[in-house]
């Protein structure tokens, strides 16, 4: 297939390496950034740099770009598309935008898929993207009624080929309040953790739980801006019920009792252990 890649940061570069290294399609790469699509055209992670006037001639389109812009993106461009195109996003949030585009895409003879890839790093851009970022990771497709059927399997088909492990099927809204816990809440959480005034004292005091706790407060504001506002409902949820939990901690260690406090920590060491057992 003829596959062009709209954005070459962490993901779409990422998606661009994997699919020269692990497949035979040819693979066309269109950013606003020139010096990155110089940089993926010389170390051969795409054949060539693509054209408005190319958007034709391409057999899938895989959207990267921020929330907003892949809306935005999609709909001007969705009537452009072939007859027949597979067009699927890797944006984090679905929810209403699945069936919007996917009625848009219908008119046109598009076939558009929701999916959301479960793999990233603490940093973002083109210069941190690997061909291995999705080997053993998580693909999430959230196909509704009017989803083609051999579309979605083409996307999940694609998705093996470049090395995701499991591919998990959701609906659009159930995706993105699940998302809201799983991703979103822990983003806020290491953002305000590194607020605190000792984050400067820190340095010869840290092993690896500060390590886990603050690795992603280096995030990029722009796209998780966009993301925390457009699940605000879901992730507003997540934000009380963690500071309610928090409180019942702050009031059991003010009063200094231990049992109490002895009990929540074992009623959280018991849910997380149900939890691994589950993901076995």
């Amino acid at each position: 297939m003829n596959i062009l890649v709209i954005g070459l940061g962490l993901i779409g570069g990422s998606i661009c390496k994997a699919l020269s290294d692990k497949t035979n399609h040819t693979v066309w790469g269109y950013d606003k950034n020139k010096h990155v699509l110089e940089q993926a055209l010389n170390l051969g992670c795409i054949t060539s740099v693509a054209n408005e006037n190319d958007f034709c001639k391409a057999d899938m389109v895989i959207v990267c770009l921020h929330p907003v812009a892949t809306r935005s993106f999609m709909e001007s461009y969705i009537p452009k598309l072939k007859s027949g195109c597979i067009l699927f996003d890797v944006c984090g949030i679905k929810g209403q935008m699945v069936s919007d585009i996917t009625e848009l895409a219908l008119k046109h003879s598009v076939h558009y898929v929701g999916t959301h890839p479960m793999a990233g790093k603490e940093f973002s851009g083109f210069n941190y993207s690997d061909k291995d970022l999705f080997n053993g990771a998580n693909f999430i497709v959230t196909p509704i009624k009017d989803t083609d059927t051999n579309a979605l399997n083409k996307v999940i088909k694609l998705a093996k080929e470049i090395g995701f492990g499991h591919i998990i099927n959701t609906d659009p809204y159930e995706h993105d309040k699940i998302i809201a816990y799983t991703s979103q809440l822990a983003h806020i959480v290491s953002s305000a953790y590194v607020k605190s005034p000792t984050l400067e004292k820190e340095k010869g005091f840290t092993g690896g739980s500060f390590q886990d706790m603050t690795r992603i407060a280096t995030l990029n504001e722009d796209m998780w801006t966009s993301l925390f506002l457009l699940n605000k409902e879901n992730l507003l949820f997540e934000i009380d019920t963690l500071i309610q939990n928090l409180k019942l901690y702050y009031d059991i260690i003010s009063k200094n009792n231990s049992d109490k406090l002895r009990d929540l920590l074992r009623d959280g060491r018991i849910l997380k252990e149900k939890n691994l057992q589950n993901t076995l």
